[in-house]
C-alpha cells in the first residue's frame, strides 16, 4: 500500500517561501561579490579605490557636569526630599457630582424652611442658581451637611491625613437678613 501526501500551499506559506528565496538569492549575490573583491576583481566590473585618511578628531566628548550613563537611576535609597509627611492631607480621587462640585465658600444661604419635622435649606451659587439641601447632603470634596437649624446650616468637613488620622472642621452658614452683606 502506497500512501500519498499532497502538500498544500496556503497564502501565508507562499509568502514565507518567496521571502526565504529572495533572502537566499540576495545573500548569495552579496557573498559572491565579497569573494570577487577579495580576490582582486570587482563585483560590478569596475574598480573602485577607496582611501581613507585618518585625521584628528573633530569632536571631543565633554564629561564635565554630565551624569554618568552607567549609574543606575534608582539606588534603593530614599532622600530627605522623598520622605512623606504623615500629617499631609491625602486627597481621595473620586468623581464629583451634584453639590460636591461646589465648596461651601462658593455657596450662600438664601432660605430655610421646615417640611414636616425636618428643615431644608436653599443655597445659591455664584451664578445665582439655587439648590435645595438637607441633612446628609455632600458638599464639596469633604463636606457633609450635619445640621440645619432655624437660622443656620452646619457643614462638617472630614479630611484624612497620610497617617490615617481624621481631621474634622465645621463650617457654619448663617442666614443673613435683608440688607446685610
Amino acid at each position: 500500500m502506497i500512501a500519498q501526501y499532497r502538500y498544500r500551499y496556503t497564502p501565508d506559506r507562499l509568502i514565507a517561501l518567496i521571502l526565504v528565496l529572495i533572502c537566499f538569492t540576495l545573500t548569495e549575490g552579496s557573498a559572491k561579490a565579497a569573494v570577487d573583491t577579495q580576490e582582486g576583481g570587482s563585483a560590478s566590473g569596475t574598480d573602485v579605490n577607496l582611501t581613507f585618511e585618518i585625521t584628528e578628531r573633530d569632536y571631543e566628548y565633554q564629561i564635565e557636569s554630565r551624569p554618568d550613563p552607567f549609574v543606575p537611576f534608582y539606588s534603593g535609597e530614599t532622600t530627605a526630599a522623598q520622605e512623606l509627611d504623615p500629617n499631609e492631607i491625602v486627597e481621595v480621587r473620586q468623581e464629583l457630582t451634584g453639590m460636591q462640585l461646589f465648596e461651601p465658600g462658593q455657596l450662600s444661604l438664601v432660605a430655610l424652611m421646615k417640611v414636616k419635622d425636618d428643615y431644608m435649606a436653599m443655597v445659591e451659587d455664584f451664578k445665582g442658581q439655587g439648590y435645595l439641601i438637607e441633612e446628609g447632603t455632600k458638599i464639596g470634596r469633604r463636606g457633609i451637611v450635619k445640621e440645619i437649624s432655624p437660622n443656620k446650616v452646619v457643614i462638617e468637613e472630614t479630611a484624612v491625613t497620610r497617617a490615617g488620622r481624621e481631621l474634622k472642621s465645621e463650617i457654619t452658614m448663617a442666614l443673613r437678613k435683608e440688607g446685610e452683606e
